[in-house]
């Protein structure tokens, strides 16, 4: 079995773990392309989440009674890490401020805001199987500005590419030319390097 095989039942274990707690959870990065697009792309180091900080620890229970292990690395209210058969999966953990925005969690940016409409895109597909996953939209402006917020990091080949896939089938969806643009709002400096390089 592939990797993105063994990574699509991860999702799909994810999935059933959120659904039989009651917790709410987003893909993002390259899988939330993926599943927007509705086929596999590329090659994925690892598989990234937004959840909501209230249920971190029950899905951290959740996961580690289905053979997940805990992975040490950023501060644990901002993001929970586990591995399982040598695939790692991130969990951003995300809060809302007094106005109701979607904000970081933990960290030394807590508080700032995500990308407005963010976790509004409903569900993805690959197959029969069905994830929530960020708005295409803030895929394209996290992946353009995180050499921005994180100047040690390069502009990456694969983010290129990804944010033309997504810009042509979202132009596709519209059915009008034009290149696509983010949200103006402003976005959260990571609060730290992520530690796989397909982290977003």
């Amino acid at each position: 079995m592939g990797r993105a095989d063994q990574q699509l039942r991860l999702i799909a274990e994810a999935v059933e773990v959120a659904g039989a707690l009651g917790a709410e959870m987003w893909l993002r990065g390259g899988w939330a392309m993926d599943f927007f697009l509705g086929e596999v792309t590329r090659d994925h180091e690892d598989i990234d989440w937004f959840a909501w900080a209230k249920d971190a620890g029950k899905l951290s229970e959740g996961l580690l009674l289905h053979g997940h292990q805990p992975v040490s690395g950023p501060p644990p209210d901002l993001q929970l890490d586990v591995v399982k058969g040598g695939l790692g999966s991130s969990f951003t953990l995300l809060d809302r401020d007094t106005a109701g925005r979607v904000v970081v969690a933990g960290g030394p940016w807590a508080g700032t805001p995500w990308p407005e409409g963010m976790l509004d895109a409903g569900p993805g597909r690959i197959g029969g199987l069905r994830c929530a996953v960020v708005s295409p939209q803030a895929q394209i402006e996290i992946k353009r500005m995180m050499p921005i917020w994180d100047p040690s990091r390069p502009r990456r080949t694969k983010d290129a590419e990804d944010i033309a896939r997504l810009e042509t089938a979202l132009r596709a969806r519209a059915g009008g030319p034009g290149e696509v643009r983010g949200s103006a709002v402003a976005l959260p400096r990571p609060a730290h390097r992520p530690a796989s390089p397909d982290a977003l």
